[in-house]
């Protein structure tokens, strides 16, 4: 495509057209650092950063004692396997290291202990309530994250209402 107009040193990844009132166009084409730097855009953190994956880590190896002298009974696995291995061995795990897991499940879902699920859009099933207000509860943490304080007030405010019916 061509150099960023601005730092003419990296290839431009972004491009803007802007049309004024009377038809005038007007194009900018930018790298991606000239573009966050001009507050065009903003970079979005992973969710599976590497501050999470070792919160993630420590959530586990911090499991009490009593957790580590679990096994289950079906598969065999200790709850020492699981954590060293990162795999459980049966559903019926899910049973046995329930307290130990918690907190693991927790922080993988935004805080919720059991999954909500997805609905394919293809199926024209709208959305539950529950499921609306946890992906309304991601949108407000990104808001917040990224300062937007008056969407996060908007998306508090739908919450609200939607919890209250």
């Amino acid at each position: 495509m061509g150099l960023c107009e601005r730092c003419k040193k990296v290839q431009a990844t972004f491009h803007l057209t802007n049309i004024t009132r009377e038809g005038e166009k007007t194009e900018r084409h930018l790298c991606e650092r000239c573009a966050v730097e001009e507050g065009l855009i903003q970079i979005q953190k992973p969710n599976f950063s590497a501050e999470f994956i070792e919160n993630f880590i420590a959530t586990a190896k911090a499991a009490s004692p009593a957790d580590t002298d679990l096994v289950c009974e079906d598969c065999g696995i200790s709850y020492v396997e699981f954590r060293n291995q990162g795999l459980l061995g049966c559903p019926k795990d899910y049973d046995v290291f329930a307290e130990a897991l918690r907190p693991l499940i927790e922080r993988a879902h935004d805080g919720a202990t059991r999954h909500i699920g997805k609905t394919p859009r293809s199926l024209g099933i709208k959305r539950t309530t529950e499921q609306e207000i946890w992906r309304l509860k991601r949108q407000l943490r990104d808001a917040v994250a990224g300062e937007d304080y008056e969407r996060a007030a908007e998306l508090r405010d739908r919450i609200r209402e939607m919890d209250e019916s």
